[in-house]
């Protein structure tokens, strides 16, 4: 369950261990995701001593009770058993782990300040360290997150111990480490041709290195390609991580500046045991070809102490290629102060540009873009429209919710800035508007993305293939068998419930009355269950019988296989989707719902700007009557917005009549306290 890695400093530095041996309570029922409401060291009180031959109270185990156990030992109970009636929520469980840490001190200790320690821990919730031989009736653990998701380039947690070690002899400390098995995270076992979930976790602990006050972090850059001597897109990160004292990044400077500029975008102060991602802007007079690498020193300040940080950049040079795919990093600050990158395929005919719709590419969990170029690779193509491939900010793309989102539309629009710079002489057919309607496709975790961007921002996707999608995550694991549910007031539940809300993209369907879906999935999926793009599929048909979706059922198929987007469906399909010329129909009635407005677009030019009772959903009903007149039904709306008309029209809300003047623009309507709804 878990491995040895020790770190061994000269014998004049602090070193430390850990016991390979771990003791191991559970297996808990615990639902999706609710490791982060309850305590990590449940049912344990890490204030008081543990009892290791105490019983605790499991429904997952044979008896009602599991025991401290090693963590070679086999299954308590028969999941079997519990999975027949519960499906595979039954394999959610938690546990609690320990092991014995020790420090030992440097051999000359004289004036030696307490070490501090690099934990990483893959694939586990949380850790805590605890002393041991010590009195804890006052003692509060320090929980830290673990890299639950195994995340790519992590860097480790910089953790104080709970009590200064001794310098002369070795001290020993417990390590509680909160074991959760989840199966976005671990999958089915079945899979394995097992009927056990086994959980991986990885523990790597090191001693902090002090002897420098600035550390470079590598793994956290954001660099660009060069695209003919010129870099995609204006923004570098570099990672820059204090070990002691506040740094404050003062100044850049290229050692040979060649028609390259580099200028800090703000001011960056960093704390003690922090990294940051230094944001730079890239700034260039003429083309750059001259080395590989780019030399740059970076200088930062600390009260009276300024330090200089030389940094080697590798540069990725590639030139452009005419008539083939090819791709390429681009680069843009995210929410204008974050570096961010994405990758970009360009069109490959020459022509004029502009006509073709972009590509949207939603990866997803747990695909390091970066990393690996199977996505990529994996994309249905064409050869007139640019693909964009945003990271959604980490490789689980956030569930392509909230920042996610954002990223993915703000690399769209720094990929129109960067297309339509004339600088790097591109081709025509590069050219791509920065409002410009998408065609979005995306698998697994980014099926749902896809279902959930069209669904909250219809006006903006031509089009959109989901495939092997959940239709949300309440759905995709059972919460069944929640741990807090058995405790907690139901008007607080709700309260939690409403707060999963951005996931409900079922409730949202009602969004895609016109537009054209292709929803894919294979027959035999042992990761996303094959019922959750039928059920997408039968409650749009319920709100739309007519809808444009075709639903795409491969028979025999998995979760991935590599002819889910490349096949003739899905190029025709796409192929016709980023024709602008192509619009969806006019339907004469539909109905708009919201659940969060900020995080929504508009519907056939109608918005839903504010709603009566936050957390509730909004819903407006529109029918088109004749021309020049509407009748809306609101359900929770405060106000709204209404498309722009050639010619003045009328709209009928609660049964009362507005009058919309001619505008260019959306006319905002509210409803004021007597309940009238005005311009």
């Amino acid at each position: 369950m878990a491995s040895e890695q020790v770190f061994l400093r000269p014998d004049s530095d602090w070193q430390v261990r850990f016991d390979s041996n771990w003791d191991v309570l559970g297996p808990f029922p615990i639902h999706a995701r609710e490791q982060h409401l309850l305590s990590p060291a449940f049912p344990l009180n890490l204030s008081i001593a543990t009892d290791y031959t105490k019983s605790w109270p499991s429904a997952y185990a044979d008896g009602g009770f599991v025991n401290w156990t090693k963590a070679q030992s086999t299954a308590e109970g028969h999941l079997e058993q519990l999975r027949s009636t519960e499906g595979w929520a039954a394999l959610q469980h938690h546990a609690v782990l320990r092991t014995t840490v020790t420090v030992h001190p440097p051999s000359n200790s004289k004036n030696s300040s307490p070490p501090q320690l690099l934990v990483d821990l893959k694939q586990a919730s949380y850790f805590a360290l605890r002393p041991q031989e010590q009195d804890i009736s006052a003692f509060v653990p320090e929980w830290c997150a673990g890299n639950i998701y195994d995340l790519e380039r992590p860097l480790p947690h910089v953790v104080d111990l709970p009590t200064p070690p001794s310098t002369k002899n070795p001290t020993k400390y417990d390590l509680f480490v909160s074991g959760d098995y989840e199966i976005r995270l671990f999958g089915d076992p079945l899979v394995r041709q097992s009927e056990v979930p086994v959980q991986s976790i990885t523990l790597t602990l090191h001693i902090q290195d002090t002897r420098q006050s600035l550390a470079r972090q590598g793994s956290q850059d954001v660099i660009p390609d060069f695209l003919d001597g010129y870099a995609v897109g204006d923004a570098l990160g570099l990672g820059i991580q204090s070990t002691t004292g506040w740094w404050t990044a003062q100044n850049v400077r290229v050692r040979s500046p060649s028609g390259l500029e580099l200028k800090l975008l703000n001011t960056i102060t960093i704390a003690p045991s922090q990294t940051r991602v230094i944001p730079i802007e890239i700034i260039q007079s003429a083309p750059y070809f001259d080395l590989k690498d780019i030399v740059i020193e970076l200088t930062f300040v600390s009260e009276n102490i300024s330090h200089v940080v030389p940094i080697s950049i590798p540069i990725n040079h590639l030139q452009q290629k005419a008539s083939e795919r090819q791709s390429f990093t681009a680069t843009f600050f995210y929410a204008n102060a974050t570096p961010s990158r994405f990758i970009a395929i360009p069109p490959f005919t020459q022509g004029t540009g502009g006509n073709a719709l972009p590509i949207l590419a939603l990866h997803g969990a747990g695909v390091d873009i970066f990393g690996h170029d199977f996505w990529v690779r994996s994309l249905p193509q064409n050869p007139v429209s640019w693909i964009v491939v945003p990271t959604g900010r980490t490789s689980w793309g956030l569930d392509w919710h909230g920042p996610s989102a954002d990223d993915a539309w703000s690399a769209l629009e720094a990929l129109a800035i960067i297309a339509t710079r004339r600088r790097e002489k591109l081709p025509d057919s590069w050219e791509a508007p920065s409002t410009s309607k998408v065609v979005v496709v995306g698998h697994s975790n980014g099926g749902q993305g896809a279902w959930y961007f069209a669904s909250r921002y219809p006006d903006r996707v031509m089009a959109v293939v989901p495939a092997a999608a959940y239709i949300k995550s309440q759905s995709y694991i059972p919460l069944t068998l929640s741990r807090s549910a058995h405790f907690i007031d139901p008007t607080l539940r709700s309260i939690l419930d409403t707060a999963q809300t951005p996931d409900d993209n079922d409730l949202l369907l009602s969004n895609l009355v016109d537009t054209p879906i292709l929803a894919i999935h294979g027959g035999d999926d042992e990761n996303v269950p094959t019922w959750h793009t039928r059920e997408a599929t039968a409650t749009l048909k319920t709100w739309y019988p007519s809808a444009n979706i075709t639903y795409k059922e491969d028979p025999g198929e998995g979760h991935w296989y590599a002819s889910v987007l490349q096949n003739s469906q899905v190029q025709g399909f796409v192929d016709s989707a980023v024709s602008s010329a192509n619009e969806p129909g006019d339907a004469s009635a539909f109905t708009l719902t919201v659940a969060i407005p900020r995080e929504s677009g508009s519907l056939k030019g109608w918005s839903i700007t504010r709603l009566d009772i936050p957390g509730r959903l909004g819903r407006l009903h529109v029918r088109k009557i004749k021309d020049g007149l509407f009748v809306v039904e609101p359900s929770n709306i405060h106000s709204f917005t209404v498309p722009p008309q050639h010619e003045a029209y009328e709209i009928i809300v609660d049964d009362q009549a507005v009058f919309i003047p001619n505008s260019q623009e959306g006319t905002h309507i509210q409803r004021f306290a007597e309940g009238q709804w005005k311009v």
